[in-house]
C-alpha cells in the first residue's frame, strides 16, 4: 500500500505533501535533513495520511491534496478532529 500524507513543519506550521510505501521511514529522512526542500522547516510530524493501492491513485489523491480545493478540504477535515 501507498501512503499519500501531509506533515506540518513545528517550526513554522508550513504543510508538506507527499507519498511513499515507508511513511515513518519517509519522515524519518526528512527529519534528518535529508531533503533540500523540508531541511529549513525541520522538525516535521504527520498530521494526515491515506492509504491507497497503487502509485496511478496515490498521484490524483497527492495532486488533489495540492490543490486548493485539497487545501480547503484537509483543513475542513482536520479541524473536525480537533
Amino acid at each position: 500500500m501507498i501512503k499519500v500524507y501531509v506533515w506540518q513543519s513545528l517550526k513554522n506550521g508550513t504543510f508538506y505533501t507527499g507519498m511513499s510505501k515507508g511513511l515513518e521511514r519517509r519522515l524519518e529522512e526528512h527529519n534528518n535533513g535529508n531533503s533540500r526542500y523540508t531541511k529549513a522547516y525541520l522538525p516535521w510530524k504527520i498530521i494526515y495520511f491515506e492509504e491507497h493501492k497503487d502509485w496511478e491513485e496515490s498521484r490524483k489523491r497527492e495532486k488533489y491534496l495540492k490543490s486548493a480545493a485539497g487545501k480547503k478540504w484537509l483543513t475542513k477535515k482536520l479541524e473536525l478532529h480537533l
